[in-house]
């Protein structure tokens, strides 16, 4: 069993197969749990480009591989290796999963004052039952092929419950790493970040394959962030070429609480990040900020949704592309405004360039309104580069190459506005300009 390859055309075959392994985690969600979501998915199958919400990205190249659900422990990673993934934060604590597994040798977890434990762990804990039961699995779209493929197989990443007033003074690094594995191997990690009243917390996540092997990760996260809490959540995107990530987050909110999801993509083959808000309160902030710069042939597909399901509440969207060589984007960003949500105040912007002939971005921005005291803007821009501040520029003696480098980087900035981690403001900075391919300093 552990080392079954499962042939995505064959799937369905599979249920009847899997019974020790769901028969494993005893978690009364997981006995039935599992198999109906497995099952789920097994009627629907895959999305494909006849589904509208995959009309622009066509996920043929990773369904057709063969991966292994099940992961080897065993991996080379040394610190030095660790280390040079670092974003230069020495005293952020760090949560470092290899292969799946959570590694303390490798982590630093300092947050006594809260509840940190490995998510197969929090699984089979009965003192977390109640946790589970209340959360778990509560907020995610069950009709989704991925989170159902999610439900069914997740069993790596954490739990963390931040308890009410508590303030974490140090962001938290979180490193999925993928190593030493002679299959193409599929992950199903599964986050769970509840944030009570008046606590605050900031996350950083990131994945690396550190292989040749191929890597699909199924990724779903459910954050609940109480009143009067804060929630910072950012993803920095920048894995290898033989990479495929498949994200769902879903961020419930209650009244006066703000929270932030930034996401940073710069590598991966193919990255679908999927990002829905739900307001359950009045006097909600929701921030969605996305900087993509990509080349080669290479996609990145942002799907947000915001669900203004209460009044005086206010939402923020502002992603910028930057597409080189044949590579691909796609944005499709959603605002739902409830016919109760009065005094709704919700801004959706996507800027885009592209740098080459080949380059393409699809762009989508949709507003749904029920409500009539609202204010509420949507936009979208796609073109090239400024001549007349390029010529302004090379007529100061900037070459052509620094010039474009310093308009981009002045193009993207503003979407790294309200990053407060310092050094995750220099570590974005320097991959801006290393994907620009010009020296800055910063």
């Amino acid at each position: 069993m552990q080392n079954q390859t499962i042939t995505m055309a064959l799937f369905e075959q599979t249920i009847d197969q899997h019974s020790d392994f769901l028969g494993t985690l005893r978690h009364r969600f997981l006995d039935e749990g599992r198999k109906t979501a497995l099952q789920t998915f097994a009627l629907k199958g895959f999305p494909t480009k006849k589904d509208e919400e995959y009309k622009y990205t066509n996920l043929k190249e990773i369904t057709e591989k063969e991966y292994n659900f099940f992961p080897t422990e065993e991996h080379h990673i040394s610190k030095e290796q660790l280390d040079a993934l670092h974003l230069g934060e020495e005293n952020f604590d760090r949560i470092v999963f290899i292969n799946g597994k959570l590694h303390k040798e490798f982590s630093k977890i300092s947050i006594g004052n809260a509840e940190f434990l490995s998510f197969s762990y929090a699984l089979n804990d009965s003192a977390h039952k109640e946790a589970f039961d209340k959360y778990f699995n509560t907020i995610t779209n069950k009709d989704l092929a991925f989170t159902n493929l999610n439900s069914a197989y997740c069993n790596f990443g954490f739990f963390l419950r931040v308890p009410k007033n508590v303030v974490i003074e140090k962001p938290i690094h979180v490193f999925y790493l993928s190593q030493n594995q002679e299959e193409n191997t599929f992950y199903n990690t599964r986050n769970l970040l509840i944030v009570e009243e008046g606590a605050k917390v900031e996350i950083i996540e990131s994945h690396h394959n550190l292989d040749e092997s191929f890597v699909l990760t199924n990724s779903v996260t459910e954050i609940f962030t109480y009143q009067n809490a804060k929630t910072d959540w950012h993803k920095l995107q920048n894995d290898n070429d033989t990479s495929y990530l498949v994200d769902h987050t879903f961020a419930k909110q209650e009244r006066d609480s703000l929270t932030t999801v930034n996401t940073f993509t710069f590598g991966g083959k193919l990255v679908r990040n999927n990002l829905d808000f739900i307001h359950n309160g009045e006097n909600i902030n929701s921030f969605m900020n996305g900087i993509t710069i990509i080349g080669k042939d290479q996609l990145v597909d942002h799907h947000t949704a915001v669900h203004h399901n209460t009044p005086n509440c206010e939402s923020y969207q502002n992603y910028k592309g930057i597409y080189k060589d044949k590579s691909h984007g796609v944005f499709n960003g959603k605002v739902f405004v409830n016919k109760i949500a009065q005094k709704t105040n919700a801004y959706q912007q996507n800027n885009n360039i592209l740098l080459d002939e080949g380059a393409s971005i699809d762009t989508k921005p949709q507003l749904e309104i029920f409500a009539d005291d609202v204010k509420c803007s949507h936009g979208c821009t796609v073109g090239q580069l400024n001549e007349d501040a390029m010529f302004y520029l090379r007529a100061r003696g900037i070459s052509k190459k620094e010039a474009r480098a310093l308009l981009l980087y002045a193009f993207a900035n503003d979407a790294m506005q309200n990053i407060d981690i310092e050094s995750l403001k220099v570590k974005v900075s320097k991959l801006l300009a290393e994907k620009l391919e010009v020296n800055m300093e910063f």
